[in-house]
């Protein structure tokens, strides 16, 4: 026994003591308040698991311990689906372990993605977490984690609640975070034929736009890398070239001035001159 304060719990008491705490939280008993200072302390621990302290590393067979826990008990679906009542502190938590978890490999085999293909729910409670302004922040980082592996991002793909996604980029409470996962969706080389579909359609074309003239700089930003798929793609479908001929002249000046004060950022200044380039070169078809 140590000789200060109660020893650490092992992955299974701490996994145990956290179900349980939310469980509480989740009904919203008289103890919620106890309740949520026992999840915050479970959720650090966990942390301490998986990133070690200042003076001790990750211990392999424990972190393994804690990962088995996670799945078989359920409880990383359960954090996930019930993020909303845990507190801002502890929703961090939450996505810090969720994506720690994810990245853990055994050899070539990412244990966490086997997982996750065989309990596909929480991709679309991640996905759903878009309608809930207090988790969509969360719920974005986790999933734009999900979507870096290939398998979790061919189930959200072909998925039918894909098409509600499209609908949550118009959101005002998290356009920034759905920006920016379209944005990976749609550059990643295995969607092609999602982005292929995505920018062939005018309204979205609109759509990104109008984003770009947001009155928030990082919602501009995120939608410059959505509207640049449009202008760079070298199959362009005859609606998307109208609207483009359409505004030619207001996008080359448009661009032309588009967030100058990233004078450090060489890559964006030189996909905005490439754009401008095109919309430049664009001709009229031949009546």
């Amino acid at each position: 026994m140590p000789l200060f304060g109660k020893p650490h719990k092992n992955p299974t008491e701490i996994v145990k003591t956290l179900r349980d705490n939310l469980s509480i939280l989740v009904k919203q008993d008289k103890k919620t308040e106890k309740a949520s200072e026992e999840a915050s302390k479970c959720l650090v621990a966990m942390k301490e698991i998986l990133y070690g302290t200042n003076d001790k590393e990750p211990h392999t067979e424990t972190v393994a311990q804690l990962a088995q826990e996670l799945y078989n008990s359920g409880l990383l679906i359960s954090l996930v689906e019930n993020l909303q009542v845990i507190d801002f502190e502890g929703k961090k938590d939450v996505c810090q372990i969720f994506n720690n978890i994810l990245r853990r490999q055994i050899g070539t085999r990412s244990p966490t993605v086997e997982y996750f293909c065989s309990h596909q729910e929480v991709l679309f409670i991640l996905l759903k977490g878009y309608e809930t302004p207090q988790v969509a922040l969360n719920c974005g980082i986790m999933l734009r984690e999900c979507i870096r592996h290939e398998p979790l991002a061919k189930i959200v793909l072909h998925s039918e609640h894909f098409k509600d996604f499209f609908g949550y980029v118009e959101m005002s409470t998290d356009t920034r975070q759905s920006l920016k996962l379209l944005s990976e969706l749609l550059l990643d080389r295995h969607n092609f034929t999602v982005m292929t579909r995505y920018i062939s359609k005018p309204e979205n074309l609109k759509l990104m736009m109008n984003l770009l003239r947001d009155k928030s700089p990082n919602i501009q930003f995120e939608a410059f890398h959505v509207f640049k798929v449009f202008v760079a793609n070298p199959n362009k479908t005859q609606p998307i070239v109208d609207i483009l001929l359409k505004n030619q002249t207001k996008l080359i000046d448009f661009l032309s001035n588009f967030q100058k004060d990233r004078t450090d950022d060489e890559q964006f200044n030189d996909e905005k001159t490439y754009l401008v380039k095109q919309i430049r070169d664009l001709k009229k078809p031949a009546s």
